[in-house]
């Protein structure tokens, strides 16, 4: 993941590839095919192309993409990273039968409205070189809002007269 591209600082990113695969499966007396992300890889450049295909299942490389980072962002990140396995997240829509990556983020909030708003997002498990730039960005970025203590109303007009117990 060497081929961080030249971007200012605020918004620094990271040339990456999509391999989506696709599977026969077998549900009852008919054969579906299911389309998912399987990996990310560095942008080796060029057009989508088959890595391999028999009947069974496919490998696509769809390059040209970019995981961009935004200071807005910085808590999605920060929630992908606090997990056991940080993942990139692909949307893609399946186009004359062949699914195509539309988006690559690494945000868990950006996939979450991606997913919120009827698309098809797969998580993709973020190699570690990745996952170590992220991590210094949202250090440098990441600023938990302060809680803010919710009190509860106050008893406006409430009176006791001497010797009330407390209402019992």
């Amino acid at each position: 993941m060497d081929a961080i591209l030249k971007q200012p600082m605020e918004r620094p990113s990271l040339a990456v590839g999509i391999v989506m695969e696709r599977r026969t499966v077998k549900s009852g007396r008919w054969d579906a095919e299911r389309w998912e992300a399987v990996d990310v890889v560095p942008d080796p450049g060029g057009v989508p192309h088959v890595l391999i295909e028999d009947s069974a299942h496919a490998r696509w490389l769809h390059p040209g993409f970019a995981v961009t980072l935004y200071r807005d962002e910085a808590e999605g990140y920060y929630l992908n990273l606090a997990t056991s396995q940080p993942f990139v997240f692909v949307m893609w829509r399946e186009e004359d039968g062949v699914a195509v990556p539309k988006i690559v983020t690494a945000s868990y909030n950006e996939a979450g409205r991606m997913t919120d708003g009827g698309e098809q997002v797969d998580g993709v498990p973020m190699p570690a070189d990745m996952a170590r730039w992220l991590a210094e960005f949202t250090e440098a970025h990441y600023r938990p809002e302060p809680k803010k203590r919710i009190r509860p109303p106050s008893f406006k007009g409430a009176r006791r007269t001497p010797g009330e117990e407390g209402g019992r």
